[in-house]
């Protein structure tokens, strides 16, 4: 069974003891990581806390965090342990990694039609890309638990005259960090952090993945009711947008059809067909939530499924090295930010610890020895598939900034996951100052960053999106041709510009046709 389809998991786990009241405004001294001996959930309060957040009420952030100590996971360590298992197949080149959802989810879209439009771009997509690709894919979306955003400033002016500044002269607030740390509205008051937004964000993810999990469950992925996974071809102008993606389902119908006349279907209706596996994923960016909801194995657990320290669940895991297993039981996939990814700081602190797979994104100003020092301290063991590298130049800057770090990790022995966010680096501003995003740009870079990898002798094995179901009008171009002065007509985002649901397809259609092309190369030269 998926699993997001199957029940969540928390007996497997045991919480950790509570740190103290009083560490959490330890001082950072900048020491070197220590070892996984020295390790604890809360070892990376002794670090620089980057993009940090301030509560005034200590008290209340105390009380809060306890409470969410004592809550149950939202997800399985045996799930965990799968996606480790398929992330290492993406590593080796025998599966695509698919990720992809808002850019900061809203307590406001925890909602059935959302969640639904969310995982029905992600499932068709994922068709696609599948078809194209001839490869099972990894699907992760960044659902139930996207709440907390970095920012490149911590402040941010209201100009006069304003709805929410009357006055005649600017207002400087705090930035919107997510809503698990401050409101959206652009007053001093609503910017101000309140501790008990983390447990709101606890409970908004539970709630998100309780509905993943039932729709799931019901057969809502199944791949002989596709008809299910039809978000509205009404919002698909594009007449041949639609002509690809109908010949795509009109191809796999026929194919199960076939597949049931023969009698082949009854042996998989029940599994790989009716069914998909969708983890869920968020930035790692509130090192306190993190920290509450990361919990050791329990003995029971190890004598149900095997000890990890025992096992190699993933090639070339290490795992036996460990002194004791820590999983983050708030997410199957957390992610390092471009912008917390200091080898010395408290976020490569804490990640270093866990055993979920984890990201690291990779901007332009990555170099290779930052990134093989980074790597030493989060997978010291080189294990298969146990990083994610997600690689966000912009476009026109792929080809001088991706071959290096490629180079640097080939020569280090590390086997990661190469994916392609062509998203955030691509990010500008209209003359009206509307933040948007070209699609011909986000193109550029991922097919960029495909031919870059096989001039070199690597592979990309997975993409990363910022995306929606909904048609929104905030990334410009695709097949739907979306113009500056359409922008304001559904800009929805609480942060950055995401694709919209016939943009999504687009670029979906164009890894499956640069995996068809690729095999037909590869049909030739035998």
């Amino acid at each position: 069974m998926s699993p997001i389809a199957s029940p969540a998991v928390s007996n497997g786990v045991a919480h950790p003891p509570s740190s103290t009241t009083a560490s959490l405004d330890a001082p950072a001294n900048g020491a070197k990581h220590s070892s996984k001996v020295d390790w604890t959930p809360s070892s990376w309060r002794t670090k620089t806390v980057a993009q940090d957040v301030h509560y005034d009420d200590k008290e209340k952030l105390n009380e809060v965090l306890d409470k969410i100590g004592k809550l149950p996971g939202l997800v399985g360590v045996g799930e965990i342990e799968k996606l480790r298992q398929q992330l290492a197949e993406c590593a080796e080149g025998k599966r695509f990694l698919l990720q992809g959802g808002d850019c900061a989810e809203r307590f406001d879209d925890c909602e059935e039609s959302h969640i639904q439009n969310q995982l029905k771009v992600l499932l068709q997509m994922s068709l696609v890309i599948i078809w194209g690709a001839r490869m099972p894919l990894v699907r992760i979306a960044r659902m139930a638990g996207q709440y907390a955003k970095p920012r490149s400033s911590p402040i941010e002016t209201v100009p006069p005259n304003h709805p929410y500044n009357p006055t005649a002269v600017p207002l400087t607030i705090p930035s919107f960090r997510g809503d698990n740390i401050n409101g959206p509205t652009p007053t001093l008051t609503s910017r101000v952090p309140d501790p008990s937004r983390l447990l709101q964000a606890y409970f908004h993810s539970a709630a998100t993945m309780n509905h993943i999990r039932t729709v799931l469950g019901e057969g809502f992925a199944d791949l002989h009711r596709l008809e299910g996974w039809d978000l509205g071809m009404e919002y698909v102008v594009e007449e041949g947008l639609r002509a690809d993606y109908r010949r795509v389902v009109t191809a796999l119908t026929d194919a199960l059809d076939f597949m049931g006349t023969v009698g082949a279907d009854d042996l998989t209706r029940q599994s790989s067909l009716s069914t998909v596996e969708m983890y869920i994923s968020h930035e790692g960016l509130s090192l306190e939530y993190e920290e509450r909801l990361t919990r050791p194995a329990t003995s029971r657990f190890r004598e149900l499924n095997g000890d990890p320290r025992k096992r190699s669940p993933a090639p070339g895991s290490a795992a036996t090295q460990q002194p004791g297993t820590f999983y983050n039981l708030g997410s199957h996939f957390i992610w390092l930010g471009d912008r917390t990814r200091q080898v010395d700081g408290a976020h490569v602190e804490y990640f270093r610890g866990i055993r979920n797979p984890i990201g690291i994104k990779a901007g332009p100003s990555m170099k290779p020895k930052e990134l093989t020092s980074l790597l030493e301290v989060v997978d010291p063991d080189r294990e298969t598939g146990r990083v994610v590298l997600i690689t966000r130049f912009g476009a026109g800057k792929v080809e001088g900034a991706l071959e290096p770090l490629v180079e640097a990790v080939r020569d280090g022995g590390w086997k990661v996951v190469w994916c392609c966010d062509p998203m955030h680096g691509n990010t500008h501003t209209t003359p009206s100052g509307i933040k948007t995003r070209s699609y011909p740009a986000i193109v550029s870079e991922l097919t960029s960053t495909f031919e870059v990898h096989r001039k070199i002798g690597s592979r990309l094995t997975g993409v990363h999106f910022e995306c929606t179901g909904d048609s929104v009008t905030e990334c410009l171009g695709g097949s739907m041709d979306l113009q500056v002065a359409q922008l304001e007509e559904r800009y929805e985002t609480a942060c950055d510009p995401r694709l919209n649901y016939e943009q999504s397809l687009d670029v979906a259609f164009v890894i499956a046709k640069h995996f068809e092309r690729e095999r037909r190369s590869q049909s030739l030269s035998k």
